[in-house]
């Protein structure tokens, strides 16, 4: 197991700790190597009250022994000063202005919520992705009025573009750029929160519209894949994969599942001729992020496992498997309308949520985006 390279436990507070995404990250970081819970945030009908008193519990396993007892806080950042790191799980109705006090009050802040991921200054990390994004972050703590010397905000991706902008990167990087894309979902009903979608509605059906979610996908892939150029005016600015230009078109399902999203996926590469389904399981297979190589201790050993048999993955034999941490992508094969088609799976409340930005946090840590004391 890699160290932090101070040797020290690193306190982190989580916004939104009664949530579904709050119980995910305090399962995760129950037993850190580096961050230990310091603090958790929720609603004012929380707090005061112990965590085990406050939650609605919707975890497989019992409530974490360090948080049972621990007094839930208001979201204000005047009870998170002693943390290093804040992990936002915040619904996107409150997200905006919490986020943005935590973050005027020096705070570094890693949040799951959609609200800044359109931001010009905020990094949108897939961790297995595009980590060197994180190097907008002095940009961004300059612009803020006064400017800063910690606080931040840095997002994770939606649920389903997490998922499959792994392997895509995985192909551009061996094959070069991929001009278009189709990717049709099949999303958990987890993906919606608690309760989510009403069991008349879900149960012996699928519902074939997400609000805004196929919008997300298509812009998210283009700012998460793409590069960062300087300005005429010295801002470093997101490109959106413009020197490249890539089309995204998706279509997003909601589906009788509890956990994992499903996606068809078929590229078109700019290559010529197109790498075969064998190369493309090879380059899948070999892909190794810097998450991996600099050490993160919640990165998989697999960031993309690929699946031989030709009825695999499916959400309910792979979705946690290396604790949903990697993708699973099986069925590579020729695509007649563009070059290649395969099917990915995604734990939604693993890598495509919690997971994704506790090891965004683990990757400021190890490159010093994050100062800790």
């Amino acid at each position: 197991m890699s160290k932090n390279p101070d040797g020290k436990q690193i306190k982190v507070g989580i916004l939104g700790a009664t949530g579904t995404v709050g119980q995910r990250f305090i399962t995760l970081l129950a037993e850190h190597p580096w961050f230990t819970i310091h603090a958790l945030g929720a609603s004012s009908r929380s707090a005061g009250k112990p965590y085990v008193q406050a939650v609605n519990w919707k975890q497989t396993m019992p409530i974490p022994s360090i948080v049972r007892e621990m007094i839930v806080q208001e979201c204000r950042p005047q009870h998170f000063v002693d943390c290093a790191i804040i992990f936002s799980g915040l619904d996107a109705d409150a997200a905006s202005e919490i986020e943005s006090a935590f973050r005027s009050s020096d705070l570094a802040v890693f949040s799951n919520a959609k609200n800044y991921r359109r931001d010009p200054s905020v990094p949108l990390i897939v961790p297995l992705v595009n980590d060197s994004h994180l190097s907008i972050i002095p940009q961004q703590q300059a612009l803020h009025d006064p400017p800063l010397k910690k606080g931040f905000i840095v997002t994770n991706a939606n649920c389903s573009t997490t998922g499959y902008v792994i392997p895509l990167r995985a192909l551009e990087k061996a094959f070069g750029p991929i001009e278009s894309c189709l990717v049709t979902t099949m999303q958990a009903i987890s993906g919606a929160g608690y309760p989510g979608v009403p069991s008349l509605d879900i149960i012996d059906n699928i519902v074939p519209y997400i609000g805004g979610e196929e919008e997300k996908m298509e812009w998210e892939t283009l700012k998460i894949l793409g590069g960062i150029t300087d300005g005429d005016d010295g801002r470093k600015t997101f490109d959106m994969h413009a020197r490249h230009p890539l089309r995204v078109s998706a279509s997003c399902n909601r589906v009788p599942v509890i956990d994992g999203h499903t996606m068809c996926v078929s590229v078109r590469f700019q290559r010529r001729p197109p790498p075969s389904p064998q190369q493309v399981r090879e380059a899948l297979v070999a892909y190794t992020p810097e998450a991996q190589s600099i050490g993160c201790p919640s990165v998989p050993v697999h960031a993309i496992f690929v699946h031989e048999e030709p009825d695999r993955p499916q959400p309910r034999l792979d979705r946690y498997y290396q604790d949903g941490a990697g993708v699973s992508v099986g069925r590579v094969r020729q695509c007649p309308v563009l070059d290649i088609k395969f099917v990915v799976l995604a734990n939604n409340v693993s890598i495509g949520a919690a997971t994704s930005s506790i090891i965004n946090a683990e990757l400021a840590v190890l490159k010093g985006v994050v100062k800790v004391e």
